[in-house]
């Protein structure tokens, strides 16, 4: 007897749950209470538990190195994300699919503030902040209203679109020549290394909607070959699943270039430091070794 055989468990037969009716807009491929009579969709999830690891971790770096502090509402945001679609995937319920699904534009609309608002005077700023307030509620008022996921889904890519392309034109625009100045002999290998971080997070959210399309579309397919290898094997074809995983790691992927950027424009490359080994290691931005950050975020020596 192999050892895939002699760990294989059955799905539930029945198909009662504890959290009633689906009043949801949208279902996904795991098939509902397949696991366990108390939570619907079981790997949907528990795969979000990597915005809570990532979000927990990340609020911990902008409050221990004095990053802006922007980035706790981000990171905040990440983590409700996860809460958010806990819940729902638990539930199945239309008020929780809301608070997975609207965290998502608030948090990009907080990066978009944080992108657009970088180092503006305090009264831009201030409209760049009404601004954002505004897209959100109306976005949030028409979706209520309509209650056409593929409404949220075109605006939540259309703001992180536009976000990760001023990113970049910063980048050319203000970044490398700030750098050829200050430093040129190291100005190609920190323009490389920013490149590679946001890409690296772009491609995971890319490979986490194939695999949630192929989930869709391929879903009769998926469900019969899961019945057939069965639990715990069978877990690896929740397309959907992936999406959570790729795109946590994604979105913190963009978060983290978003303060490396801004460490970066504020000359502050010599005293931080990215620590990330590409696809081995989660990135962040800590104060380079023999140094510790004060309040402010400036480094002092040891």
């Amino acid at each position: 007897m192999s050892l895939v055989s002699a760990l294989q468990i059955p799905y539930r037969e029945a198909r009662d749950g504890f959290w009633g009716d689906q009043t949801s807009t949208l279902n996904w491929c795991e098939e509902d209470y397949n696991i366990s009579f108390y939570c619907a969709e079981v790997v949907n999830t528990v795969t979000n538990l990597v915005f809570i690891w990532l979000g927990a971790k990340g609020l911990r770096n902008v409050l221990a190195y004095a990053h802006s502090r922007v980035f706790v509402l981000a990171f905040l945001g990440y983590v409700v994300v996860g809460l958010g679609s806990m819940a729902f995937h638990t539930t199945l319920k239309y008020e929780m699919q809301l608070a997975d699904e609207l965290p998502m534009i608030y948090t990009v609309c907080i990066m978009g503030f944080a992108t657009f608002s970088y180092r503006r005077p305090a009264k831009v700023q201030a409209l760049i902040a009404a601004g954002m307030i505004g897209l959100a509620v109306f976005i949030t008022v028409y979706y209520l209203v309509a209650k056409d996921p593929v409404f949220h889904q075109v605006a939540y890519g259309i703001l992180t679109a536009t976000t990760i392309f001023r990113g970049f034109y910063v980048m050319e625009r203000h970044l490398r020549p700030k750098l050829s100045q200050r430093n040129p002999a190291e100005c190609g290998r920190y323009m490389r290394g920013m490149y590679t971080l946001s890409l690296t997070g772009i491609l995971m959210f890319l490979a986490g909607f194939l695999l949630w399309n192929m989930d869709n579309i391929y879903c009769h397919n998926l469900t019969a070959t899961k019945k057939q290898i069965m639990l715990p094997w069978s877990v690896i074809l929740e397309g959907h699943g992936w999406w959570h995983i790729l795109t946590g790691l994604g979105a913190y992927h963009m978060i983290v270039w978003r303060v490396w950027l801004n460490r970066c424009l504020d000359g502050s490359e010599t005293e931080f430091m990215l620590d990330w080994v590409p696809l081995r290691s989660v990135p962040q931005v800590v104060p380079r070794p023999g140094a510790f950050v004060n309040g402010n975020g400036h480094q002092k020596i040891q």
